[in-house]
């Protein structure tokens, strides 16, 4: 760390990036253009690596680099903002986002446990059979424009037919 900030290597290091994700985030906007030291080098305020350590943990919480930077601004402008833009709200709409991801990943894992149970072993076979777990008829019906969907609910009947 120099008198002045850090260099571009030295935040990299700190805040767990590499140099192309600091010059990535300058151009979204998403961290400040950086001071330049007399010999050209990028030099960072020391609160910088705070800054990246909130945008990679909101993405791991699942928020795009636009909400990020939303989030931020919203934090920046407190004072007359709506009520829907803070963090609790945007939260809460991240939250049933993630549980309807895991409700479709649950009937993912559980149609692919019965097709286990079931033997399914050969596509054309299974879909063949009136016993066969996998959404066949569903996407025949032209549910979805011929696309299943996760959305649709494993019954868990013995025969393993949709519900």
């Amino acid at each position: 760390m120099t008198s002045y900030g850090l260099r571009s290597g030295e935040l990299a290091d700190a805040a767990g990036v590499n140099r192309q994700t600091l010059r990535y985030y300058e151009r979204r906007g998403l961290l400040a253009a950086p001071q330049r030291s007399p010999g050209g080098h990028r030099i960072y305020p020391a609160d910088s690596v705070t800054l990246l350590r909130i945008i990679k943990t909101a993405q791991r919480l699942g928020f795009t680099l636009d909400e990020v930077t939303e989030l931020l601004d919203a934090g920046r402008h407190r004072h007359g903002r709506r009520p829907d833009s803070g963090l609790q709200a945007r939260a809460r709409n991240k939250l049933a986002e993630v549980e309807r991801k895991l409700a479709d990943l649950a009937v993912i894992r559980d149609t692919l446990r019965a097709a286990i149970s079931a033997g399914c072993d050969d596509l054309i076979a299974c879909a063949d059979s009136p016993s066969c777990p996998l959404p066949f008829v569903e996407l025949a019906a032209g549910g979805n424009d011929g696309r299943w969907s996760p959305t649709n609910r494993f019954s868990g009947t013995p025969n393993g037919t949709w519900a």
